[in-house]
């Protein structure tokens, strides 16, 4: 008996897209320096480094006000960068926390203390927040969970040190009227006076160093109203200390001598918080922050550190405090089912819950 022609085979419908994996949870790290802010988003189980992070600049230079940082000004800056970095996300996927690394949260950070949990936690939906001083952050994203010595160099300057099982002990970081001795700020206000000796033809004057002032700021008899009333002047400070620098390499000996001070006041101010910290005999030491760009004043405190501190171990930094932002983010995250692994010491450094989760 014949058999029945067998059908066509229906085509085969096709495979619908695989959705995308969700990447579960993530991290924010934000770094606010004397002159900007950087901002970066990455998987909280993927913070060895800043390579796998997604990043964003923000021109935004810390205001200082009657409260200390102006929190309203900064978020207004970091708000919308904030925005558009977390659009950013996978499917699925969540923000765990996020950690504030701020230049002068120590002394100055009242304001942000207050006015940045409630934005930050509407914006991100974070169940965590972490707000740490720079020199905290700076050490994490140098040196991780391992104790030592970093110090952090930028507009501003801080050492902070921690021996094993203990708490952070910090020196200098004091603002730029009263210490941050070795910083950009301080090299550059320190080449300012030089210039202005010049000037008025007082001993210890640079006619190099004026004419740099002259170039960059103009007239130098209009400098004090340029810059007194400018909430930002440790930065314009800080503008100056590459003039500083080239004019030390071009055979200035005013210019020379404000280098070598520089390199003696950074190792100073390291030699103090390895002093601090007991039990760091022979610390990691490791030196972070624009300001190390600069060959010439890391060779100066590398000089002054061999005198000062000779037992130091140098570390190459993981990363920058930006790096420490991060990974104070992802530990914060995991602490339903591991202990943060840095000192909890507000100001310095303040794990808050602000969200459900």
């Amino acid at each position: 008996m014949d058999r029945p022609p067998t059908p066509p085979t229906p085509p085969t419908p096709p495979t619908p897209p695989t959705p995308p994996t969700p990447r579960g949870v993530w991290a924010v790290g934000i770094d606010v320096g004397g002159t900007g802010a950087r901002l970066a988003l990455a998987p909280a189980d993927r913070v060895d480094d800043l390579r796998g992070a997604q990043t964003r600049d923000v021109p935004v230079a810390a205001r200082i006000g009657a409260s200390g940082h102006d929190a309203r000004a900064l978020l207004g800056r970091l708000l919308p960068a904030l925005e558009t970095l977390t659009a950013e996300l996978p499917p699925g996927a969540r923000i765990g926390a996020v950690a504030v690394g701020a230049t002068g949260m120590a002394l100055l950070g009242r304001d942000l203390a207050a006015g940045l949990p409630g934005p930050l936690a509407r914006a991100t939906g974070a169940e965590h927040l972490v707000l740490a001083g720079d020199a905290v952050a700076a050490h994490v994203g140098a040196l991780g969970t391992r104790s030592g010595v970093t110090v952090a160099a930028g507009t501003g300057l801080v050492a902070i040190g921690r021996a094993p099982g203990a708490g952070w002990c910090r020196a200098d970081g004091w603002g730029q009227l009263l210490g941050d001795c070795g910083s950009g700020a301080w090299i550059g206000r320190a080449g300012l006076e030089a210039a202005l000796r010049a000037h008025d033809g007082r001993t210890g004057g640079s006619p190099a160093l004026l004419a740099a002032a002259e170039r960059r700021y103009g007239p130098v008899a209009g400098l004090p109203a340029a810059l007194q009333p400018r909430p930002d002047r440790a930065g314009l400070l800080a503008a100056f200390a590459p003039d500083v620098l080239a004019a030390a390499d071009d055979g200035c000996p005013a210019a020379a001598a404000i280098v070598r001070q520089a390199g003696e006041e950074i190792a100073a101010t390291a030699t103090a918080a390895a002093a601090a910290a007991a039990g760091l005999s022979a610390p990691r030491l490791a030196l972070t922050g624009g300001l190390f760009n600069l060959a010439g004043v890391r060779s100066a405190a590398e000089e002054a550190l061999a005198r000062h501190l000779p037992t130091a171990r140098p570390h190459r930094p993981d990363g920058p405090p930006l790096l420490g932002a991060l990974r104070l983010a992802a530990a914060a995250t995991a602490t339903a089912t591991a202990p943060f692994p840095w000192p909890v010491d507000p100001p310095l450094l303040d794990l808050r819950r602000i969200g459900g989760g």
